[in-house]
């Protein structure tokens, strides 16, 4: 089907400075003001790895940039899950993965939690 370029939809392209969202800043402060605002306890450790789990205790969600054996794994992020009915699952996210797209993963994970 042939459209004249008239009635198709403008393409809208962002600025270069609108599209820091698009790359990963290599932190976890998107995911620790999600968590923190969702009420989790979250530890750290000494080596600055840091730890939050669900008050039922069936979702964890791990910062790992210092976990030697997740670095081989190309991890830094990692979320663990056992559901109330059926098994655990693991979903890892790696280095270059936008902190806000580890967020709004949690945030959609704990609207059906």
């Amino acid at each position: 089907m042939n459209v004249p370029a008239t009635l198709l939809p403008a393409v809208v392209r962002p600025a270069v400075e609108e599209r820091r969202w698009l790359s990963s800043d290599h932190c976890a402060d998107s995911v620790l003001d999600l968590l923190t605002t969702l009420g989790r306890a979250v530890i750290d450790t000494p080596e600055a790895n840091i730890h939050a789990t669900s008050p039922d205790g069936r979702v964890y969600v791990g910062w790992l940039p210092e976990d030697t054996t997740a670095w081989k794994r190309g991890t830094v992020r990692q979320v663990r899950v056992q559901p109330t009915a059926g098994d655990p699952w693991v979903q890892e996210f790696g280095l270059h993965t936008p902190s806000e797209a580890v967020a709004g993963f949690i945030a959609a994970l704990v609207a059906h939690h």
